[in-house]
């Protein structure tokens, strides 16, 4: 860990620090103030505009070329554009104003369906020009949202507002896509596609309104392009986060698309895959609300240990049987360990962010850091995935796949036990730097 100090910091970053210090006791008792709020209804905007139509995007491709090659590429180059956004635009978030990132991002969300209306089924054939686009925008919103999120919450409240976000998220998740399903399995696909993906540009442009009212946030300093890889190289907490934010997207990357096209493959109805969203976001929804309600800081490694089991283990479900039964099986257990995993691992890594003053001037940097590991560990299990299914796509070889890259929660985990021995939180939420 860096070592504390309270000297060596421009009057700006020390006045940055103390009121982040100052609205911490401020959340004493763990509330969030009004911003927070704000900040998580245009998070749900963005999520639910997503959710609309994301799953669909991969459906609509799989109908119009049934091969699992260009959705893969899709998802590849939307982590990979994801990825390089962030480093590139941190110099911007770092100098002015991060409100504009947001607002772009959502901006070129909205710009993503309009070029999918617009080419229409032609879209598989510009697959991954358009994930790159998607990611494009999804770099911008996550890497301003993710910058506001830290300054906004401090180590007491930050895994409440991590809650209410996954609870919000799964909300948007749950009824979303069910809507999606309803309205293309009651009118011809073309019709329902285009309805859905107008309705998800829509809601993106809601969201850059509702951005407005965000107050203007400015960062001082200089952007580091290279902050990164020197963190990596200096600092053992990083390196084990790294790892840890790797295997969390080892797994994403493929389970981000493969689980809704294995539902479709089953069942051949949007209708079901909308209500296959309804019934797992709905478990989430709970699970969010019950870690959000009892969650205790002081228990995260071993709640996060809970979840990997349960999500690593489900995916053997799949060597018995893959079906719509089973898919729901797997659906419901990870709706549950999702939120035990992920709310410990985003905290930590947010409260090793800002453990001090100097790591709090290099947020973005951080931030950016942050994102490599998971794009890093998503691109590598797309690549993996890829590599495997141009050699044989039969039901052996895919349940081996997808057993091996479920594995990541597991992997996630023991990086994080290093990170977790090292930065403590204490039962009154504070927090203090190990040795």
């Amino acid at each position: 860990m860096h070592q504390k100090t309270k000297s060596g910091f421009p009057a700006t970053l020390q006045k940055l620090w103390h009121s982040n210090q100052e609205q911490s006791s401020a959340h004493g008792n763990g509330q969030l103030d009004n911003q927070s709020k704000l900040l998580l209804f245009v998070n749900f905007l963005f999520i639910t505009a997503g959710a609309l139509s994301g799953t669909f995007v991969n459906v609509y491709l799989w109908k119009v070329k049934s091969q699992f090659a260009p959705i893969a590429w899709f998802t590849f180059c939307t982590h990979l554009a994801g990825a390089l956004t962030f480093w590139l635009a941190g110099a911007w978030v770092k100098r002015f104003n991060k409100m504009n990132a947001l607002r772009l991002g959502m901006a070129m969300s909205a710009l993503f369906y309009l070029l999918v209306l617009v080419l229409g089924t032609n879209v598989v054939s510009y697959a991954a020009v358009m994930g790159l686009v998607q990611g494009m925008a999804v770099g911008f919103f996550w890497l301003a949202f993710n910058v506001v999120y830290f300054e906004i919450t401090g180590p007491d409240n930050r895994d409440l507002f991590n809650g209410w976000a996954g609870l919000l998220a799964s909300g948007g998740g749950m009824i979303a896509p069910w809507i999606s399903g309803y309205l293309i399995s009651r009118m011809t696909s073309t019709k329902g596609y285009a309805l859905i993906f107008t309705l998800s540009l829509i809601l993106f442009v809601v969201g850059v309104i509702f951005s407005f009212f965000l107050k203007k946030r400015q960062s001082e300093g200089d952007y580091s392009w290279s902050f990164a890889f020197h963190s990596l190289r200096q600092d053992a907490n990083w390196r084990w986060a790294f790892g840890a934010l790797a295997g969390q997207g080892l797994r994403e990357g493929v389970f981000g698309f493969i689980i809704g096209l294995m539902v479709y493959i089953a069942t051949k109805s949007e209708m079901t895959l909308g209500n296959y969203w309804l019934i797992t976001s709905a478990v989430g929804l709970v699970s969010y609300y019950a870690v959000g309600k009892w969650f205790k800081p002081r228990n995260r490694q071993w709640v996060m240990f809970c979840g990997a089991v349960v999500m690593s283990g489900i995916v053997t479900l799949f060597f018995w049987q893959v079906s719509y039964v089973t898919l729901l099986i797997f659906g419901v257990a990870v709706g549950l360990a999702y939120p035990l995993f992920s709310v410990p691992m985003i905290s930590t890594v947010f409260d090793l962010i800002g453990s001090n003053e100097e790591s709090a001037k290099n947020r973005v940097e951080f931030v950016v850091l942050r994102e490599f590991g998971l794009d890093a560990g998503r691109m590598v299990g797309i690549l993996v995935f890829l590599v495997v299914t141009s050699f044989s796509t039969s039901p052996i070889a895919l349940n081996w796949l997808v057993f091996s890259i479920g594995l990541g929660p597991l992997i996630a985990w023991y990086c994080m036990r290093k990170v977790f021995a090292r930065v403590s939180v204490d039962a009154g939420g504070g927090k203090r730097d190990g040795q």
